[in-house]
């Protein structure tokens, strides 16, 4: 397949999406989108800022040996993706993101220095000159160091066309491979922003040795508008995220950019290296381990993407699936297979079918799956796929667990007052039971929480939704919550003084909502440890 028709996915989901608020992933979390991204087929994988923090260093580098060096199973083709990580134009930043991506096969630097107006005035203070002149120094370093080199001028969407040819003609001659032209704060209409790349492409010097590439903000809804001109007009690589997360408004979404590749073929004649079937799970993944919820009329992977209320829709369908649907939910990976498992299946039958749905576990993951896949059969007479991934998302996501639930009783109802009894066990495997009154069932469950764990947690958002139809259906609960203050420290909440103030995210699934809603809230206090716990041993 030539360049010209084939356009590279470079996926940020582990770096600016994890900038969304309260998305913070842990190592081992960053390590399992890294495995699904390259299950995906993305060509390249954005893994964080490794001069950000230790930890953001040690989690680009975790990826680079292993998902940059050995082919994920499930991937098509042999062709490895490139491990690339975020420095801005500095020497130390530059150094740690070489360290970070080196033992990947095929690393990329990808470094970045504002160009408009108003970021040389108000944040850089710099002269067209001496912007100029830092890229020269700052690419060639990076191309020293690493010979696949990324340079994005920042908010390049509002910086003066002239000085953008100047500026993508200095990093070419420096050495960069691939120019990113960011609308970084999603200001541009659709046709404004091809005009810019079309122009790019025939005023920038040398600009034939580079890849062009797009990396669009949501701000105005226009992301995946801008990014698609941007393609039409000659740009051959997008910058996406799972589920369109990322700063403020968020990203192009990679979903929306492949699949409307994908349906148009015919007439844009593209393609990309895209799995397409794994989109909803990946979509999946990313909401769980972010805490990030997809909202039900989300383009390609919402839960209304394929559903048809409307009396007039439904007739269209029943003669003719194309009448009201463009493309297939199996296409995606969304079909609604039911799963005729049950508890007298074995953990073969369980195994085999996890792995057609792109979860292959083996060993201890698989026996721990299982037992919860019996007592969840004991449950359900009927256990469908999304039951099943719901099942084992839970268990593979959840956090280091500090502490845990070990029993909750509640009563409720318009003749008493809402009363929940819980019971914890912490790390040490001390228990620690304790009651509390509430507003409702779950307030009371999590006041009684706070008060064992010595936390004052303030509770942000609280979402429930059910997986699948009927009365026995498993429920999902996301909570986002950050601490009131400095609170108490004890040996269940061991808090370090000053600390900065962080939104932590939990997840709890279960056929009991009060159940889940538990789950949750304790997945995101021990979140909430486990940050204070790096704190304190990076101290």
């Amino acid at each position: 397949m030539s360049d010209a028709g084939y356009v590279r996915i470079f996926d940020t989901t582990l770096r600016d999406g994890e900038q969304s608020p309260g998305a913070t992933m842990t190592s081992k979390e960053k390590l399992e989108v890294a495995k699904t991204l390259s299950r995906l087929g993305v060509d390249v994988i954005e893994a964080g800022f490794p001069a950000a923090s230790p930890d953001d260093l040690r989690a680009v580098k975790s990826i680079a040996e292993t998902v940059g060096v050995d082919p994920v199973q499930g991937r098509r083709g042999d062709a490895l993706p490139v491990v690339c990580g975020l420095a801005r134009a500095a020497k130390g930043d530059l150094d740690k993101c070489w360290e970070a991506v080196s033992p990947a096969k095929r690393p990329r630097i990808h470094t970045f220095l504002a160009t408009s107006p108003i970021h040389r005035e108000h944040k850089l203070r710099m002269s067209k000159a001496e912007v100029v002149a830092k890229v020269t120094e700052m690419v060639g370093y990076a191309r020293s160091l690493c010979e696949d080199v990324e340079f994005s001028p920042e908010d390049a969407g509002r910086t003066e066309m002239d000085f953008l040819y100047e500026v993508l003609a200095a990093a070419i001659e420096a050495g960069a491979t691939t120019l990113n032209i960011p609308d970084t704060v999603g200001y541009t209409l659709p046709h404004e922003f091809g005009e810019r790349i079309r122009l790019l492409k025939e005023n920038v010097p040398g600009i034939e040795k580079a890849v062009i590439s797009v990396h669009c903000h949501n701000d105005l809804g226009l992301a995946t508008a801008n990014s698609l001109s941007g393609v039409l007009n000659g740009a051959r690589q997008v910058e996406v995220a799972i589920n369109g997360i990322g700063e403020r408004a968020g990203n192009t979404s990679l979903e929306e950019i492949v699949m409307a590749l994908h349906t148009r073929h015919a007439l844009l004649g593209l393609d990309t290296g895209i799995d397409t079937t794994q989109l909803t799970r990946a979509s999946k993944l990313v909401s769980k381990v972010t805490g990030m919820v997809v909202q039900p009329n989300k383009a390609i992977v919402g839960a209304n993407a394929f559903a048809h209320e409307a009396g007039i829709h439904q007739d269209g369908m029943l003669k003719n699936e194309e009448t009201y649907e463009i493309m297939r939910p199996e296409t995606v990976g969304a079909a609604r297979t039911q799963l005729v498992l049950g508890k007298h299946s074995g953990r073969h039958a369980f195994g085999a079918r996890l792995t057609e749905l792109g979860y292959p576990l083996e060993g201890d993951a698989l026996q721990k799956a299982f037992a919860r896949f019996k007592v969840l059969a004991d449950k359900k007479k009927r256990i469908t796929d999304a039951d099943l991934v719901a099942l084992v998302s839970d268990e593979l996501y959840k956090p280091v667990e500090y502490v845990t639930l070990e029993g909750l009783q509640v009563a409720c109802g318009s003749m008493g007052l809402p009363t929940a009894t819980v019971r914890l066990r912490d790390a040490e495997g001390e228990e620690h039971v304790i009651a509390k009154v509430g507003t409702g069932p779950v307030d009371a469950v999590f006041k009684a929480i706070d008060e064992l764990c010595e936390v004052d947690l303030e509770l942000l958002e609280y979402t429930v939704q059910s997986v699948t139809e009927g009365i026995d259906a498993l429920g999902e609960v996301s909570v986002r919550v950050r601490p009131k203050g400095e609170g108490a420290a004890s040996k269940m909440n061991p808090q370090r003084e000053g600390e900065e103030v962080r939104v932590y995210h939990g997840h709890g699934t279960d056929t009991d909502i009060i159940q889940a809603s538990a789950k949750a809230y304790l997945s995101a206090l021990n979140r909430l440890m486990a940050a204070r716990e790096a704190a304190r041993k990076a101290a």
